[in-house]
């Protein structure tokens, strides 16, 4: 079984698990503070020894060529990360899929499609024109993807070689971009970019599911680069932890930028006045208000505490686990606990609002907050190492 998928079916059953029963196994595996059973510590690193050796005869199996991985007729460039959980890889890879069309070639983008209707079956979700799926079926960050870039072609499937094929034969790109496929071994990758996040770059440094590691750190050997993410809110330490690891690949230093994607009005209600943005960067507009935030994505702290930085009254907050499907109950409850509390707005991801924006309308205006990447003033030096590389790669 690939590692990527043992990962995500048992991060699958830890969200199932009872409410006490999960949050004292995400507090071991993020060594954050609360109960921490020894039995509970013993039988998580028990499976984190299987899983562990599942994942070594996986890479050894390939390295001695008793499996060979698929080559697909263009260059192939695979955006991933060492742990379970956000390192922001979908903003990364829109920021690629940008740059890569700024240098002039033809990019398409290849996504599992995780817990999509398609993902099984394959398909196009956007074919650079028209989107042709709706999120439901193509899951979450592929359609957000789609909507971001619009004229990029956006193909899913858990069969990353047939989706590649597929893309080729319609949409005849110069380069693919991979999305979450540092694990994917199957297939052949010219460039891997390993994003890893500067507060904690190996996670507790123990394997899936004891900590968040997928692989060892010594998977970092197979990257071509290694680009650590939250930059500005990362420890200087995590630089010389992976130093140690890769002394020779090339390190970027990227940052999380938010904006105000979107802003719709409560029920029929027209904006007020005050909050026609003029700067998609401009939150000083929720500076003392009072309002309500939710997430189901990875890193539902990061979110919290990005709310928080507008200086606005945060009331109350609800995360879910990443990818959660809302049911109108769920959503009703949130409508509810944000009109007890009286609040201005209502806070949420642009990756939550693509899985909840045909079921609702909202009383409360609702604020979609997104995510850019930069490089900042590692910009010019990244853009010249794709630049470089792809021109290697392509006579």
């Amino acid at each position: 079984m690939p590692n990527s998928l043992f990962a995500n079916r048992n991060r699958d059953k830890i969200m199932a698990a009872p409410e006490n029963v999960k949050r004292k196994i995400q507090g071991i595996m993020t060594g954050g503070r609360g109960s921490r059973p020894l039995f509970l510590k013993l039988f998580l690193n028990s499976i984190s020894i299987g899983y562990g050796g599942i994942v070594r005869l996986k890479e050894t199996l390939y390295k001695k060529g008793l499996l060979q991985s698929k080559r697909l007729p263009c260059p192939v460039i695979s955006i991933g990360n060492l742990t379970v959980g956000g390192s922001g890889k979908t903003p990364m890879t829109i920021y690629v899929a940008e740059l890569i069309k700024h240098l002039g070639y033809g990019v398409g983008i290849i996504s599992r499609g995780y817990r999509g209707e398609a993902e099984k079956i394959g398909g196009v979700v956007c074919d650079g024109r028209t989107i042709c799926m709706g999120p439901d079926k193509a899951g979450d960050e592929p359609y957000m993807v789609a909507k971001r870039l619009k004229t990029v072609p956006v193909i899913v499937g858990q069969n990353r070689f047939e989706a590649g094929i597929l893309a080729i034969k319609k949409f005849k790109p110069d380069v693919l971009l991979l999305d979450d496929a540092f694990q994917h071994l199957k297939l052949h990758r010219d460039i891997d970019l390993v994003l890893l996040d500067s507060r904690k770059p190996f996670g507790n440094t123990y394997l899936f599911p004891r900590g968040t590691l997928r692989e060892t750190t010594s998977a970092l050997l197979r990257g071509d680069a290694v680009i650590l993410t939250r930059s500005d809110v990362g420890k200087p330490a995590a630089l010389g932890q992976i130093k140690k690891v890769v002394p020779k690949k090339p390190i970027f230093h990227s940052f999380h930028i938010p904006y105000i994607y979107k802003v719709v009005a409560g029920n029929s209600l027209k904006l007020p006045d005050e909050l026609n943005i003029s700067s998609k960067y401009d939150f000083d507009i929720f500076k003392s208000k009072k309002v309500f935030a939710f997430s189901g994505i990875a890193s539902n702290d990061n979110f919290r505490r990005t709310i928080e930085s507008f200086q606005c009254k945060l009331e109350d907050f609800s995360g879910f686990p990443d990818h959660h499907p809302y049911s109108n109950r769920e959503l009703d409850e949130m409508v509810k606990t944000a009109m007890d509390l009286s609040v201005e707005f209502v806070f949420t991801t642009e990756k939550d609002y693509v899985r909840i924006a045909h079921k609702i309308k909202w009383p409360i205006h609702l604020v979609i907050i997104g995510i850019e990447i930069t490089f900042g003033e590692n910009d010019m030096a990244f853009q010249s190492f794709i630049k470089s590389r792809l021109q290697r790669l392509i006579p």
